[in-house]
């Protein structure tokens, strides 16, 4: 069976996703796909360049474009594209297509490669704080917003046995969110502002699916127990290593009975 590990993201919440990730990597733990994204650096949150309100009101985005795609896994903080390249993992990013109103998902296998390296920062592309990524022809913002926790295209994909990483508890509910603003900043693109409607029942709808595998065996879900004490766009060194620990004890909790759930 093939396995995969779906990553429900959150921006700066993910830095729970990492710490889980570092205890599976720790313990070997491969899986023939991955589906999601998260973006972490602790070593350069605080930094103005990587996330600010400067970076937002001069470029249109909260997440400077250049220092987060260019100069950090380029110069600052290398990224082993060659490893990347040659893995036999699958990794797809998710975007959402501002057009259609519907998810785009693409392999990526090479950052090197610039419009991969787009799609990717595509899916990272948090509405009103990001300008529309423009790539293939295609208009794209981050793909939380139609697909938040991509389980059901993993296993259509053929990834039978799963592993979900969230960053909410079972008990979160996502309420309707206020979207006058966005239905306005986003007037040209009705099918997105339609999807940013839909967004709390998707959402719950999609925990309440994997709440459900799990009870059927084909998912083994990690997430909080309590709610993560962190925002969004939190960039405190502090804070976010809290979270990331929260995250390592989470996994090393449930390590052995993952083992033994991927070898059955």
């Amino acid at each position: 069976m093939k396995t995969g590990l779906v990553l429900e993201g959150g921006a700066m919440r993910a830095t729970y996703t990492i710490g889980v990730l570092d205890v599976l990597m720790e313990n070997n733990i491969k899986f023939d796909g991955i589906i999601g994204n998260i973006r972490y650096y602790k070593k350069y949150a605080s930094d103005k360049r990587f996330m600010s309100k400067r970076n937002l009101i001069f470029t249109g985005d909260l997440f400077s474009k250049d220092f987060c795609y260019n100069e950090l896994p380029w110069k600052l903080d290398i990224f082993d594209n060659d490893t990347f390249k040659n893995s036999d993992t699958e990794f797809y990013a998710v975007s959402a297509n501002v057009e259609t109103g519907e998810s785009e998902y693409i392999r990526i296998n090479d950052l090197k490669n610039h419009d991969q390296m787009e799609y990717l920062r595509a899916s990272a592309s948090m509405p009103l704080v990001s300008r529309i990524v423009e790539v293939d022809g295609k208009k794209l913002l981050d793909g939380g917003i139609t697909d938040s926790i991509p389980l059901r295209k993993f296993q259509e994909m053929g990834f039978e046995k799963n592993v979900v990483v969230a960053t909410r508890t079972d008990s979160y509910v996502k309420m309707q969110e206020q979207v006058s603003i966005s239905s306005l900043v986003y007037k040209k693109y009705p099918y997105f502002v339609e999807a940013l409607k839909r967004r709390p029942k998707m959402y719950n709808d999609e925990k309440e699916y994997i709440l459900e595998q799990e009870k059927k065996g084909t998912v083994f879900f990690i997430r909080p127990h309590e709610e993560l004490d962190i925002s969004r766009t939190d960039t405190n060194p502090e804070h976010l290593e809290k979270i990331y620990q929260v995250g390592r004890r989470d996994a090393e909790a449930v390590i052995d009975k993952l083992k033994a759930w991927l070898e059955g």
